[in-house]
């Protein structure tokens, strides 16, 4: 299948969250996406730098779990690295102030 093209972030948008119309799926969106930051911040504060695999880790597993037991697709990182990454942070501030259920 082929990949579906997007002309911006505004057209991808809707398309990833239809890719995470599972509650438990952006749950765990979210709390990887959470670790992942708490990660980043602790290691600069403890100029400790193998916490940034740490947030590679958490953030990416807690979300890709999510995929694969509860949307049962495939990630769209894989076909959109950057438009992803975008996302992931998009929905965890919307998630975050309210506009997205938790």
């Amino acid at each position: 299948m082929a990949a579906m093209k997007f002309n911006s972030f505004a057209d991808f948008y809707p398309f990833y969250l239809s890719e995470h119309s599972n509650a438990t799926a952006r749950r765990l969106h979210f709390i990887g996406s959470s670790l992942a930051l708490a990660c980043l911040f602790y290691g600069v504060f403890k100029l400790m730098w193998w916490y940034f695999a740490a947030a590679l880790i958490a953030g990416y597993g807690f979300a890709w779990i999510g995929h694969l037991f509860f949307e049962r697709n495939r990630p769209a990182t894989f076909s959109h690295p950057i438009y992803s990454f975008m996302g992931d942070w998009v929905m965890w501030w919307q998630t975050l102030t309210g506009k997205r259920p938790f």
